[in-house]
């Protein structure tokens, strides 16, 4: 057993993999509980998708280099982002027609660009699907400063969150200036999704976000402990998978999401199994 858990950490790639997977994980888990408790989980699928456009002017402008696709995906993020709460601040438009439209929109204009691109099948395929084993010391030093950024926001309007997650009206109420923090939340979920970019990729982000939030909600209804166990459970599910991924030949995003999916059946089939009181 212990030569088995030691293995895979022989190799700088699995090192890095590990740290990386972790981090983001955590990050996933902490801004995806106020994903879950908002009632936001289209925006946390239609978002990811919506980057695509980032993604391929950044591969095109940059030659492939990460750099400009990280920053054009980090436009195209807040832009979404910033848009859907744009059109949806006048109460004209519903939430899910103005993230439906941007989604469509981003999405087609993100495909026009990628078949531009003759190569794209294999140059691009790992930012749709993921690919942590690739991630260098470079990318583990950003993902930790963009990682660290989020979790410094988030301590430091935790109070102000949490009135907004649960009760939008006493918000208003109490005169917190709720505009700015709905669009500094949406800024939150897109930097997110950039920064689990290259971990879990555009097609399978949404688990990251809302299925760790979830599970820790069916344990237990205080905010800091559903922060807390959720953190816990992306991470697990990030280690985990790529011990995954590493022994049974399996692509490293899906072998994460996969962990995490079976963390929520156990949970919920415990749940399920508990009697019921009176």
């Amino acid at each position: 057993m212990l030569t088995w858990l030691l293995e895979p950490l022989t190799f700088a790639f699995m090192q890095r993999g590990l740290l990386a997977a972790a981090l983001v994980g955590v990050v996933c888990a902490l801004v995806g509980t106020y994903v879950v408790l908002r009632g936001m989980a289209f925006l946390g699928d239609a978002l990811p998708h919506a980057i695509l456009p980032g993604v391929a002017a950044g591969y095109l402008l940059g030659g492939g280099a990460r750099g400009p696709v990280l920053w054009g995906s980090l436009v195209a993020a807040i832009f979404t982002a910033l848009g859907i709460g744009a059109l949806t601040r006048g109460a004209r438009i519903r939430e899910d027609s103005a993230i439906g439209i941007f989604f469509a929109g981003m999405f087609a204009l993100g495909i026009a660009l990628i078949s531009s691109i003759r190569s794209y099948a294999v140059d691009l395929t790992h930012f749709l699907f993921g690919n942590v084993l690739g991630v260098t010391a470079n990318d583990l030093w950003l993902t930790a400063a963009l990682g660290g950024l989020v979790i410094l926001v988030i301590l430091a309007f935790y109070k102000e969150f949490m009135v907004l997650a649960f009760d939008p009206r006493l918000a208003a109420t109490l005169r917190l200036p709720t505009n700015f923090l709905e669009n500094l939340l949406l800024v939150l979920i897109a930097l997110t999704i950039v920064i689990a970019l290259q971990t879990v990729g555009i097609a399978l982000m949404v688990a990251m976000l809302v299925t760790p939030a979830v599970t820790a909600s069916l344990l237990t209804r205080r905010l800091h402990w559903m922060m807390a166990l959720a953190a816990a459970i992306a991470a697990f599910s990030g280690v985990a998978g790529l011990y995954l991924s590493y022994y049974a030949g399996i692509a490293s995003g899906a072998a994460i999401v996969l962990v995490c999916t079976a963390c929520f059946l156990v949970v919920w089939g415990g749940q399920s199994l508990r009697p019921q009181r009176a």
